[in-house]
C-alpha cells in the first residue's frame, strides 16, 4: 500500500526527497561527484527532519482531538 501524505506540506516534502533520491542514483555514475552527493544527502536529511516534524504535529493534533 502506498503512503498517503496527510497534508500539502508532507506531499511536497515526499516529492522533494524522491527527487533527491533520483539525483543521488544518477550522480553515482559520475566520477568525482562525491562532494555533491554528500551535500544532497545533507539536504535530504534536513527535509526528513521537517517531514518528521510535520508528522509529529499531525499525530499530536489527532491525539488532542481524540481526547475530546
Amino acid at each position: 500500500m502506498p503512503y498517503e501524505p496527510g497534508s500539502t506540506e508532507c506531499r511536497v516534502l515526499i516529492d522533494c526527497k524522491g527527487q533527491i533520491e533520483t539525483m543521488l542514483l544518477s550522480l553515482e555514475k559520475i566520477d568525482n561527484s562525491r562532494h555533491i552527493r554528500d551535500q544532497l544527502v545533507a539536504v535530504y536529511n534536513q527535509l526528513e527532519g521537517l517531514h518528521e516534524l510535520h508528522r509529529s504535529q499531525g499525530q499530536d493534533s489527532v491525539v488532542g482531538v481524540s481526547a475530546l
